[in-house]
């Protein structure tokens, strides 16, 4: 691996660990980003000279450490918080820094913090997504996320929330909040942020372990890796490949097993949430032999069932494609005109790229063609665009 590549690893899967031990040990969520924001610039002036170090992480938290103290000190805050930052060991355990990294994830969902605000929070401090690349997952603006991410940290601060896993009895208020972030960053992954598919599988696993009592975290943990499985075959030279053309040798077959494993013992509950919903859907696709032989209307019974569990025009729509695969095209593209009529999608892309599908489905070519056209102006991404451009010209 060249320098290059090594220092892109590195801020993909270390600056979680960096900001997530510096908040831990100073208190201070800007002085924590600063500093990890220093250490990776270090390494870009001196990896390429002294080689790229053993340990990456224990180099980027040790700069970022000693970042920190020379803050400290420079500004005169006092020794309270140089005391805090002795203890930490130049080359910390990676069980320490798992530790701190569900601190942090406990943090940023504290309930006195707006929703979104939490999962935008993590996202940033956790995964060092920038706000533009958040602002595009939560289907904002840019400076209205800046706002909402300033407005978090002075809230941390000005309320005193600690920075901690809450004890037991106050796990299950946080725990909605700490799922949709854990999902958000496996999407963001998927999304093409390499590694962290990865980092929220491994905090879903934790979190199930943390809360074994729980069935959703498990569910969670089930749909991840259903989807996982399915990754190598998700895109074609840069162009997407739709579920049906998907080579399913190519699946993960023992990723699959582990989620089939985990959704049995999590259905076994008997208090069915959305992920656990969300798993037994993508149970269907990934243990169906072949496209054909798709259970679709058990997939339309599990919308119907998440539809109630999570109101939801998306649920919606996915819903009117399985409608139309297993009761007809007509029927699903009545759904989906219904929901164009609503405006309740109005600028979300996979809108007219699910009625062009379905137009093109149904042998109505010239009307598909010009909902792809919508659906290429919305694509928030290159490879979604290349993948409707490429639909429309098969036309």
């Amino acid at each position: 691996m060249n320098v290059g590549d090594a220092l892109d690893a590195a801020y993909r899967d270390e600056w979680g660990q960096v900001v997530a031990t510096l908040i831990g040990l100073t208190q201070d969520w800007d002085l924590a980003e600063d500093c990890a924001q220093d250490a990776f610039a270090a390494a870009v002036a001196t990896w390429p000279r002294d080689g790229v170090p053993a340990r990456p992480g224990a180099w980027l938290t040790t700069a970022a450490r000693n970042r920190a103290l020379d803050r400290l000190r420079r500004d005169a805050v006092g020794t309270a918080k140089l005391r805090q930052l002795a203890p930490l060991a130049p080359d910390p355990e990676p069980h320490e820094i798992t530790d701190e990294r569900l601190r942090l994830i406990f943090t940023c969902c504290h309930p006195a913090l707006p929703f979104e605000a939490r999962v935008a929070l993590t996202l940033r401090t956790l995964c060092g997504l920038s706000t533009a690349e958040i602002a595009r997952a939560l289907l904002t603006t840019e400076p209205t996320m800046a706002q909402r991410l300033v407005r978090a940290k002075h809230k941390i601060a000005e309320a005193g929330i600690p920075y901690r896993v809450p004890p037991a009895e106050l796990l299950p208020p946080r725990l909605a909040a700490v799922l949709a972030v854990l999902y958000l960053i496996f999407n963001a992954g998927y999304d093409g942020h390499q590694g962290l598919t990865g980092e929220a599988i491994h905090l879903a696993r934790v979190l199930a372990r943390l809360l074994p009592d729980e069935p959703e975290p498990r569910g969670l943990l089930a749909l991840m890796l259903f989807g996982e499985a399915r990754r190598a075959t998700r895109a074609d030279d840069g162009v997407l490949v739709p579920l049906e053309e998907q080579d399913r040798d190519r699946w993960d077959a023992a990723l699959i097993a582990e989620g089939e494993r985990i959704l049995d013992h999590t259905l076994a509950a008997k208090r069915a949430g959305p992920y656990q919903v969300q798993a037994a859907i993508a149970a269907c696709h990934a243990t169906a032999a072949d496209a054909a032989s798709t259970d679709w209307p058990q997939i339309v019974a599990l919308y119907t069932q998440l539809s109630r569990l999570t109101p939801s025009p998306v649920v919606e729509l996915n819903r009117a494609v399985a409608v139309a695969m297993s009761e007809g095209i007509p029927a699903g593209l009545a759904l989906v005109d219904a929901l164009a009529a609503s405006g309740r999608l109005d600028g979300y892309h996979l809108l007219p790229a699910t009625r062009a599908d379905l137009l093109r489905r149904d042998g109505r070519p010239a009307a598909a063609r010009e909902a792809y056209e919508q659906a290429i102006a919305l694509a928030p991404t290159e490879a979604e665009r290349r993948y409707l451009t490429r639909r429309k010209e098969n036309l």
